[in-house]
């Protein structure tokens, strides 16, 4: 696994994300309240829509386009219109680095 650093743990509060691109991929990490960092594609499977302009909500981002929902967790769909999970990934915290493996 090669894990790279895409941000620090001060630039995202409890409940809030941040959209970075890693070697041109979209993602979004969520500060998920007292359970930690999570990294996610930040394209709705719906109709490509940006999820970090989303709400997070615990575990759920919310699509700011149609409302379709994932698990930031496990990228499962929770709510229609999208049918299609994203994809989440690995991530591990290393001192105040915020490191994600693409695979």
């Amino acid at each position: 696994m090669a894990y790279v650093t895409v941000a620090k743990t001060s630039e995202i509060a409890e409940g809030q994300t941040k959209g970075v691109r890693v070697q041109g991929k979209p993602l979004v990490i969520c500060h998920v309240e007292k359970s930690g960092f999570y990294v996610v594609d930040d394209v709705c499977t719906h109709d490509d829509g940006p999820l970090s302009k989303g709400e997070l909500e615990g575990t759920a981002i919310e699509c700011p386009r149609h409302g379709a929902r994932f698990d930031v967790t496990s990228g499962k769909v929770l709510c229609l219109p999208a049918a299609i999970a994203i994809t989440s990934y690995p991530v591990k915290v290393e001192n105040d680095e915020i490191q994600v493996d693409i695979g």
